[in-house]
């Protein structure tokens, strides 16, 4: 019997009901002027604090892109949980707007070309980062699967090659051209939005170049609390292996706008790589 992952963040950082759910995600999309033609990305980064800090940002990148047929998404691991890179490989995850299938074909595929990389459920059963991302693809199509991954580890290198091995995996199943690659991230944590703002400016013009070395050494130079900024460096790796030539932000904003409070904020971004 096929596992099912219930939910751990419904409730709490997006509503539970689908009707309340629907209702929410409708406000953002009266907020953003739509696109006349979705486009083409390899991969984006999108935050994924509760909807109400962050969802306009998200919705604002997904709603104006091309949703493929197979996502894979790269979060960090908050939980502490499970192994360094784990990935569920089978079952789906139990959603408001009901349940979302996980690509075993293409998770098992990872497991192959990666070998630090481990079929781990405990990881991803209270894990968000990932999950918050799922119902606004929902709400735009229906039509596709996912690969859940996330990440508790600062191993640059390894980062990188779970980039190339999701590179490489798609483009042995031959999905390279119908797949995309999301790293959900959120920027600075709890600083005074003039210092979260320059502070994220120098890691998202990084992104923007697809320099997941230079986005590294920002992170650790300026002291960035990006807590995705493994998944990122994952994200900008396989998506420069799949022929992306650069970055593009499409929003940031902080939390600062949504509680006022600009004397400790945390940053939002979200940026299309292409």
């Amino acid at each position: 019997m096929a596992r099912i992952r219930q939910t751990a963040a419904a409730g709490k950082f997006y509503p539970l009901n689908p009707q309340e759910l629907k209702a929410q995600i409708a406000l953002f999309s009266k907020e953003i002027k739509p696109a006349q033609v979705k486009k083409e990305v390899i991969a984006c980064l999108l935050p994924h604090a509760g909807y109400i800090y962050s969802g306009l940002v998200a919705y604002q990148v997904v709603s104006g892109i091309r949703i493929k047929k197979n996502l894979i998404i790269l979060g960090p691991n908050h939980t502490g949980m499970g192994k360094p890179f784990s990935v569920m490989d089978e079952g789906s995850f139990s959603l408001p707007f009901g349940n979302l299938g996980i690509n075993t074909l293409l998770a098992r595929k990872l497991l192959e070309k990666v070998p630090f990389l481990s079929a781990d459920i405990r990881a991803h059963q209270f894990e968000h980062s990932v999950e918050v991302e799922l119902p606004l693809f929902q709400y735009l199509q229906e039509d596709f699967s996912f690969v859940p991954v996330v990440i508790r580890s600062n191993d640059f290198k390894r980062c990188r090659e779970l980039g190339l091995g999701i590179a490489s995996a798609l483009k042995e199943l031959g999905m390279e051209k119908d797949a995309l690659i999301v790293a959900s991230s959120d920027m600075t944590h709890y600083e005074d939005e003039r210092a979260a703002k320059e502070k994220d400016r120098q890691a998202i013009a990084a992104i923007e170049e697809l320099d997941e070395e230079k986005l590294w050494a920002k992170v650790n130079e300026l002291d960035i609390s990006m807590c995705g900024a493994a998944a990122a460096i994952a994200m900008l790796s396989a998506a420069r292996a799949l022929g992306a030539k650069k970055g593009e932000l499409v929003k940031y904003q902080t939390s600062g706008d949504t509680t006022q409070d600009r004397s400790s904020v945390v940053g939002y971004a979200g940026i299309i790589v292409y």
